[in-house]
């Protein structure tokens, strides 16, 4: 099955459910970018329930851009307020000390494109989950593609397509409950090695 979907900040479980169970991943980067979407935010778990980490971009409602043009807004110092909340929502789950090394390099470095940012995003954790990364990108945008399955509807954040996966152990788990669909980094931290055997055993709803 050859999956269509879009490339987004730290992807959240659905988009890895998605691309793990797919033969060949397409990242439709030929698309208009959309505002209040997954494309520049991912929700983890803080103290006080869901936390969306924004990273704030360059964009003009009056011309339409495309997503692959969309520049991050690197004036603001967002990468060490993204980085400080990760340390303070997981620092007390098993796999923080793990694998934070991993993710750094990520907050040090200057992305220019929100595109750039999110391809990396995707590398650092199939690098963390010690599995290839094979995709191809598009070359038009097809708004009914004819040979893919088409995933994009999972970029929304404001019309969610609910997801109905197990429920895993979190850090706050206790004082919220539990939290459906968050951040990889979600997963990553708190089931650590378990992460690839979890994700090829949940079953993803696209309606």
């Amino acid at each position: 099955m050859e999956l269509l979907l879009h490339p987004t900040y730290f992807p959240n479980i659905a988009h890895f459910v998605a691309m793990l169970q797919a033969d060949h991943i397409v990242f439709e980067v030929c698309d208009n970018y959309q505002k209040q979407t997954y494309r520049n935010r991912t929700s983890i778990y803080g103290a006080n329930g869901k936390l969306d980490l924004n990273v704030p971009v360059i964009y003009s409602q009056k011309n339409r851009q495309s997503y692959s043009e969309v520049k991050v807004f690197n004036d603001e110092p967002w990468q060490s307020q993204h980085l400080k909340s990760l340390e303070s929502a997981y620092r007390m789950s098993p796999f923080f000390e793990f694998y934070i090394d991993d993710l750094m390099p990520l907050f040090k470095q200057e992305f220019e494109s929100i595109m750039e940012l999110n391809f990396k995003s995707l590398e650092i954790i199939f690098e963390c989950l010690q599995l290839p990364l094979s995709y191809s990108i598009t070359k038009r945008f097809e708004l009914q593609p004819k040979n893919s399955k088409d995933a994009r509807v999972l970029v929304n954040c404001r019309k969610e397509v609910p997801q109905n996966f197990k429920p895993y152990t979190q850090v706050f788990g206790l004082k919220h409950g539990y939290i459906s669909n968050l951040s990889i980094l979600d997963l990553l931290f708190n089931e650590g090695p378990n992460t690839e055997l979890y994700l090829g055993s949940q079953a993803l709803n696209l309606i």
